[in-house]
């Protein structure tokens, strides 16, 4: 198992599902969230719509690695759909940011601790960054700059650190909880556990050296948004 890996988001949703099992393989789990992680688990409190705090924030938990991490999972992620002349500008582009802008800056700060030790990234888009839907512009428009961005930063980086894309369909976590309900997957809605997408991520990063896992799809065999 690898040993340090900072997990974005990981209090909540699929980052504390990520955390949890890292930690159960042995690893030692370092977050970067708003909110406290489960008990134990160290962390930086950051808004990630601050690129800058979270590239210091990624800096600082390396540190605290003692300057060497083995991994990186980008598991932050926020959307508020609706209709792009309804979402307020400021609103747009924090989901943008979040989910996209934050997941480059984490990844930047990261990458000369990541080649000393020949780490992995995994980042996390979605389904929707392969299918567009309606009301969904800036989700959309972010996670299928994740998908664009994490096939270049593979090329980049090479045979120097382990890319992995993680495309996951819906989970059962509370990111649909805040949703008008039309927004919100119905009664009969089958989505994938965490946990499972959380063991696809550790499969990734416990790869041997010269093996890379460039693009993993995990989701419900019934999921809508995919293909």
């Amino acid at each position: 198992m690898t040993d340090a890996v900072i997990v974005t988001g990981g209090s909540s949703g699929l980052g504390a599902a990520v955390v949890e099992a890292v930690a159960k393989a042995g690893g030692r789990p370092f977050v970067i969230d708003r909110q406290a992680p489960a008990e134990g688990v160290e962390w930086v409190e950051c808004d990630l719509a601050d690129t800058r705090a979270a590239e210091a924030a990624t800096r600082e938990l390396i540190e605290r690695a003692g300057g060497s991490i083995d991994a990186v999972v980008t598991a932050a992620g926020m959307d508020v759909p609706g209709a792009l002349a309804d979402i307020p500008g400021e609103t747009w582009e924090r989901i943008v940011t979040i989910d996209l802008l934050a997941t480059a800056a984490v990844i930047r700060a990261a990458i000369p601790a990541l080649k000393q030790s020949h780490g992995t990234v995994v980042t996390i888009a979605s389904t929707l960054g392969v299918k567009a839907v309606g009301d969904a512009t800036a989700y959309c428009a972010a996670k299928f700059g994740v998908v664009g961005f994490t096939r270049a930063l593979s090329a980049e980086l090479a045979g120097q650190v382990g890319v992995t894309l993680v495309v996951p369909g819906g989970m059962r976590t509370k990111f649909f909880d805040e949703r008008d309900d039309r927004y919100k997957p119905g009664p009969d809605a089958i989505l994938s556990d965490p946990a499972n997408v959380a063991n696809a991520v550790l499969f990734a990063i416990s790869q041997p050296a010269g093996c890379a896992v460039r693009e993993l799809v995990i989701a419900a065999e019934t999921e809508t948004s995919y293909p």
